[in-house]
């Protein structure tokens, strides 16, 4: 069987060692010393300003809403995981989406504008596939009109933008540390930011408020994480340059079979990003041959993902205005198998299936 992804796991006995230390010390969770490396690290690591290491993705795009106070309506993309959409709706503020550009498959800037009323108090942009938005266009904008930015980075780890870590713009990043993403933690996530006094907020958010074990400062939630999962980010964390650079041979293999064809779309990287090399989608002419595609895939044990479909302006709890390039885009979008173990003749088989029927 060749899935869409596998996680990465370090030799085990690199994570015992990390074992016999919690077990020795009894502390489990609750800002323990590994979570404390473990934000060190990734700081020193991504060249990052400010983090906090959170208990998962969608809960980190939660703190962020919550951080900016945000009300009314917040901009976003139809194009991405649904946590973006439900995340805003939980968070009771209402999505208000703008069509993606169809090469980069991110949100059109040049459609943001058209979209701000009154009530827009926020822009929430995803950086699909960890392709960087057009942040420059974005900012701009944002500036323009006083509003917050929030980058759903999910998928974004190692990328840059103009040099920097994409986590360094907008006034919150968040990521997914899932076991899918590049970098994991088995499940965990976390907020960037330039600016200490959202960090701060963050940070008093992340634990219920606690400001100490008796007093409170606000409402807070639990988005704390085990020193179970910081052991496995700190292994994973000291193998990512060998990762990278395999997932970017892999990357750049599929690039190499099918930029010649007239019949798939790839995806065009945002002038400016130094790609992560997280996902290989491709655009098929039709839902048709997609689904032949994947088939005959199927066929052969290999499980690619149709990454992201459903178009999210289309699902049952939002307003359903119209956004024709994600529509598409959705519907013809499929992501193949890319992860560290997969070999060069399994890249082959898949190739061969995918040329032969397109």
């Amino acid at each position: 069987m060749i899935p869409v992804t596998k996680p990465f796991l370090p030799p085990r006995e690199e994570y015992n060692k990390y074992l016999n230390d919690i077990w020795d010390r009894q502390w489990l969770t609750n800002h323990g010393p590994l979570v404390n490396e473990l934000e060190s690290s990734l700081k020193r690591y991504l060249h990052a300003s400010n983090l906090l290491f959170l208990s998962n993705g969608t809960i980190a795009i939660q703190i962020a809403i919550k951080a900016l106070d945000l009300s009314g309506e917040v901009i976003t993309t139809p194009f991405s995981y649904v946590a973006t959409t439900s995340t805003i709706v939980w968070e009771n503020c209402k999505p208000v989406f703008v069509d993606i550009d169809p090469l980069t498959f991110n949100i059109d800037p040049d459609k943001i504008e058209a979209a701000i009323t009154e009530k827009t108090t926020a822009i929430l942009a995803t950086h699909v596939f960890g392709n960087a938005c057009n942040i420059d266009q974005i900012q701009a904008i944002a500036k323009k009109h006083q509003l917050k930015v929030i980058y759903d980075a999910a998928h974004c780890f190692g990328s840059l933008y103009n040099g920097s870590s994409v986590f360094e713009y907008g006034d919150i990043s968040t990521c997914s540390f899932h076991a899918t993403k590049i970098f994991h933690t088995v499940e965990g996530g976390a907020v960037f930011t330039t600016q200490p006094e959202l960090i701060d907020r963050m940070a008093l958010l992340r634990n219920f408020g606690h400001t100490s074990p008796v007093t409170f400062d606000g409402i807070g939630i639990n988005a704390k994480n085990s020193e179970f999962h910081a052991a496995m980010g700190l292994c994973c964390l000291e193998h990512m340059n060998e990762i990278f650079k395999t997932r970017k041979a892999q990357w750049h293999r599929y690039q190499a079979a099918l930029q010649e064809s007239n019949k798939v779309q790839l995806l065009t990287i945002t002038k400016g990003c130094d790609f992560n090399c997280a996902y290989f989608p491709v655009v098929f002419e039709s839902e048709a041959v997609l689904l032949k595609v994947m088939a005959a895939l199927n066929l052969q044990y290999i499980q690619p993902r149709r990454y992201f479909f459903p178009s999210l302006n289309t699902i049952n709890y939002v307003d359903n205005n119209s956004c024709p390039n994600s529509e598409s885009i959705a519907q013809r979008v499929l992501c193949l198998p890319l992860y560290h173990t997969l070999r060069k003749e399994d890249q082959d088989l898949i190739l061969k299936v995918v040329l032969k029927n397109i």
